[in-house]
């Protein structure tokens, strides 16, 4: 028994180390524009419907986290059909290897938002740059099983945090815009050099 345990063990750990050294081609081009839309279709409701997004802070970050939830849920759905036809048997293990790379800026982010709001909530304004940030730190994190390219998307998020850091630095507002566009443009940039590297689109899997 001690013997089939340490042969699974060690197919494991085999799968791992392939995965881990296999480019990984789950995020599907068009899914990621689409995220990069619902950035965009957010900012343009908040500007609409919510007149002070400062004075209302709660419901500007509920429906921020309501798009990101969407957007983590349409690429979830596609990571896993375009792993299933790209990775097959390595599948799960390329899935957990992306998420476990991004999962942590991810975290970071849901908790700052948290001690931000409960602690500090005068100090809400800076967390549309912070967000942007730790997506730029969880490209980078991801770039070593996809394209290189994909590093240009990290520099932009990290770019685009701290110009919207200095910019709500002089108001202390929050903006539906800093927090779309530069999502919006981000996401489009990401979906861009995907499709680029790869050479196909959705519509070709």
């Amino acid at each position: 028994m001690r013997d089939l345990d340490k042969a699974l063990d060690d197919i494991l750990a085999i799968r791992s180390q392939i995965a881990a050294g296999t480019a990984f081609r789950g995020y599907g081009p068009a899914t990621v524009a689409a995220t990069g839309g619902v950035a965009l279709l957010t900012a343009a409701l908040q500007y609409q419907w919510l007149a002070d997004p400062t004075s209302e802070p709660l419901t500007f970050l509920a429906t921020w986290a309501a798009a990101a939830l969407l957007s983590t849920i349409l690429i979830w759905v596609e990571m896993r059909a375009r792993s299933q036809r790209h990775h097959s048997g390595l599948a799960d293990a390329m899935v957990y290897q992306a998420v476990g790379q991004f999962l942590p800026a991810g975290v970071a982010g849901a908790l700052l938002a948290f001690m931000l709001w409960k602690i500090a909530p005068e100090t809400l304004w800076m967390l549309p740059g912070f967000w942007q940030l730790l997506v730029g730190l969880g490209i980078f994190a991801s770039v070593r099983s996809l394209p290189r390219t994909v590093a240009l998307a990290g520099a932009w998020y990290f770019v685009a945090g701290f110009v919207v850091l200095l910019l709500a630095s002089q108001t202390h507002a929050l903006s539906p815009w800093t927090m779309g566009l530069p999502f919006a443009v981000g996401q489009l940039l990401m979906a861009a050099l995907l499709h680029f590297a790869s050479g196909d689109d959705d519509a070709e899997d």
